[in-house]
């Protein structure tokens, strides 16, 4: 096993990391500061993606796809929080579960209806376009690079905005006992609107640039769905830092174990036989990681102790 791939994979669960914490981090929020479950995030992050894809493919312009990504999906958030979640604030889990579990529906049945059932392509842009070659002579692709630079620059800029802005206080003093600050002026009908559409937006730019090295398709926001979900449990519900950890955690642990669990059972075992077996167990791996940091810590690595 070669140090260069060794290398290339930290890279790659390295991306895939932080492309998870922009999803997860909208997720915690609204969770954290709202207490609603959002079934729904992952359509939005669809959104983002279909939205960058239409706009770059009209324009030509991989920057006006990632602006139309943001924009539509903080759009989608904020009107859907008006109209349908804001009615859901008090309900019980179930009500929330089901209904934002047919806004999934909703949004695949629409987005079908408007593009058409075939994928569509997001183009890397030329400047972003080939690899590049790191110390040690590692060639890796350069748009991966900034994926990872994108989601260090949005990580710390989400991290200024909760803990040195003024917003930032309401959304964390909302998170904690949200009558007080209703008591003290603080409109919550607007701040609910503005964390779910910051949210929303976060999981759209996820989605764009996902986008573009992966198809973008119906029903794609699934599956990151359920990732994110088990980031805001390895992390803690609400903490951005946590759901940053939790991202990095579970990119590492999804990208080695599905490259090296395989070659590692090959060591005793038939190729056949050891590609299956890894494989499966790669494929858990990231839930076994949740139940052992559960089992350590059940309200995750940062969040509040009961």
């Amino acid at each position: 096993m070669s140090a260069i791939l060794i290398i290339e994979q930290i890279l790659n669960g390295l991306q895939f990391g932080v492309m998870l914490f922009l999803m997860a981090a909208g997720l915690t929020l609204i969770f954290g500061v709202m207490g609603l479950i959002n079934l729904a995030h992952g359509s939005l992050y669809m959104v983002g993606a279909f939205a960058a894809a239409a706009v770059a493919g009209w324009t030509g312009s991989f920057l006006l796809g990632l602006a139309a990504a943001l924009a539509a999906a903080a759009l989608a958030g904020a009107i859907i929080e008006m109209v349908v979640i804001r009615r859901l604030y008090s309900a019980a889990h179930l009500d929330q579960v089901l209904a934002t579990f047919a806004l999934i529906l909703i949004f695949s049945e629409g987005t079908r209806w408007v593009f058409g059932s075939f994928p569509l392509f997001l183009d890397i842009p030329e400047a972003l376009s080939g690899p590049v070659t790191l110390p040690g002579g590692i060639q890796y692709p350069l748009y991966r690079l900034a994926l990872i630079a994108i989601g260090l620059a949005v990580a710390v800029g989400l991290w200024a905005l909760i803990e040195r802005t003024r917003i930032g206080i309401q959304i964390r003093a909302g998170e904690n006992d949200r009558e007080m600050i209703g008591a003290l002026g603080v409109d919550i009908s607007k701040l609910y609107t503005l964390v779910f559409a910051l949210g929303a937006g976060l999981a759209g730019l996820s989605g764009a640039l996902v986008g573009a090295i992966q198809s973008v398709q119906v029903g794609m926001g699934e599956p990151v769905l359920i990732l994110a979900f088990v980031v805001i449990v390895i992390g803690g519900i609400g903490s951005i830092r946590g759901a940053f950890v939790g991202a990095l955690l579970v990119g590492l642990t999804d990208t080695l174990g599905g490259v090296f669990l395989p070659e590692l059972f090959a060591v005793f075992m038939e190729t056949s036989a050891a590609q299956k077996s890894g494989s499966a167990l790669a494929s858990m791996s990231i839930y076994i990681l949740m139940g052992l940091v559960l089992i350590w810590r059940p309200t995750g690595l940062f969040g509040a102790r009961i």
